[in-house]
C-alpha cells in the first residue's frame, strides 16, 4: 500500500513539475509585456521586478529562479495589483472558489446518481425518455448560455413577485450560492447521470441481482445494496477529477454571476498579462487536481476490497 501511495506522489509531483514548466514557457512565448501598458507599474517596481525574477537575464536563469521560488511556496508579486503577492491572492479568493465547487459537487452527484439510477429503473419509458432529453442538453448548452439563461428567469421571477426570491449576482448569504452552484454542476452532472445509467444497467441484470430476487429479497433492499452500492463506484472513480474541475473551472460562472472567487482574478490576468497570477493559479490549480485524482484512487481501494492497489 505504501509503495503504491509513494508511486503515485512521485508521479504527481513529476505531473506538476511539467504543468509548471509549460505555463512558464508558454507565458514567455505569449506577445506583449504587462510592464508597460498603461495598467502597469512605475518605473522603480519595473526595476525592482525585473530584478528579483531576472526578467533582464537568460530565459533559463529565469526559469531556474522561478523553479527555486516555486519550490519554497512563492508564487511571486502580481506585475499589475500593487502590493499584492499571488500566495495572498489564493488564499483570499480560492475559499469562495472551493465553496461554490462543494456546493456544485453536492448537485452534480445527488442529481447525477437519482438520475442515473431512476433512467434505468425506467429504462425505455417516459421518466427515461426525458431525463435523457435534459441529460443532453446539459452537455451540449454550454455554461455561459445556462448563466445567462438563469439570471433573465430569476429578474423575470423577481420581477413578477416584486421581490428578490433569488439574488441575480453577488456574493455574501447562501441563497447568492444556489443559482451558481446548480449551474457550475449542470454539466457534471449531466455526465455523471449517463455513467449512472449505464453502470446501473449492467448491474441491474447481473447474476447475483437474479439470486437476491429468487431469494424473495425485498426490491428497495436489493437496489440499494446490491444494485446502487455497486453500480455508483464508476461514479465515484471520476468523482475527484469532477470536483477539482468544477471547483477550478467556474471562471465563467464567477464572471457572469460577479462571484469574487479566484478564478475570475485568473480571468483578469490574462486580460492584463499578468505572468505570476496567471503561473501561480495554474500550477495551483494542476496540484490541486493532481491532489484529487491521487485521493480518489486511494479512496476507491477502500470502497471496493478486489481492488488490489500494490498490483
Amino acid at each position: 500500500m505504501w509503495v503504491y501511495v509513494l508511486k503515485r506522489l512521485l508521479q504527481g509531483i513529476v505531473t506538476v513539475w511539467f504543468i509548471a514548466t509549460a505555463t512558464f514557457f508558454a507565458m514567455h512565448n505569449v506577445p506583449g509585456d504587462p510592464l508597460l501598458n498603461d495598467r502597469a507599474v512605475s518605473e522603480a517596481i519595473r526595476t525592482n521586478l525585473e530584478a528579483k525574477y531576472g526578467l533582464d537575464q537568460p530565459i533559463g536563469t529565469q526559469y531556474f529562479i522561478y523553479l527555486s521560488n516555486l519550490v519554497k511556496g512563492d508564487f511571486g508579486i502580481s506585475f499589475t495589483q500593487e502590493n499584492r503577492e499571488v500566495n495572498d491572492i489564493i488564499r483570499e479568493h480560492f475559499p469562495i472558489s472551493a465553496i461554490l465547487g462543494v456546493l456544485a459537487v453536492v448537485f452534480a452527484a445527488a442529481g447525477g446518481i437519482l438520475f442515473g439510477a431512476l433512467t434505468a429503473i425506467y429504462r425505455n419509458r417516459l421518466p427515461d425518455y426525458f431525463i435523457m432529453l435534459l441529460v443532453i442538453l446539459g452537455i451540449s448548452v454550454p455554461s455561459f448560455v445556462i448563466a445567462a439563461l438563469s439570471q433573465l428567469t430569476l429578474v423575470t421571477l423577481n420581477n413578477a413577485v416584486g421581490a428578490t426570491i433569488l439574488p441575480v449576482a453577488g456574493w455574501g448569504t447562501i441563497l447568492h450560492m444556489l443559482v451558481p452552484a446548480l449551474v457550475l454542476g449542470l454539466g457534471t452532472m449531466a455526465y455523471l447521470t449517463r455513467l449512472m445509467r449505464s453502470s446501473m444497467l449492467e448491474v441491474v441484470n447481473s447474476d447475483y441481482v437474479r439470486t437476491a430476487k429468487s431469494k424473495g429479497v425485498p426490491p428497495a433492499r436489493i437496489f440499494t445494496k446490491h444494485q446502487l452500492r455497486n453500480a455508483i463506484l464508476p461514479v465515484i472513480t471520476v468523482l475527484g477529477p469532477s470536483i477539482a474541475a468544477i471547483t477550478t473551472g467556474g471562471f465563467v460562472v464567477e464572471l457572469v454571476f460577479a462571484i469574487p472567487g479566484l478564478g475570475r482574478y485568473f480571468v483578469q490576468a490574462v486580460q492584463q498579462l499578468d505572468y505570476t497570477v496567471i503561473m501561480g493559479t495554474t500550477v495551483f490549480y494542476g496540484a490541486f487536481l493532481v491532489f484529487m485524482v491521487i485521493l480518489v484512487d486511494l479512496l476507491y481501494g477502500f470502497i471496493d476490497p478486489r481492488v488490489r492497489l500494490e498490483k
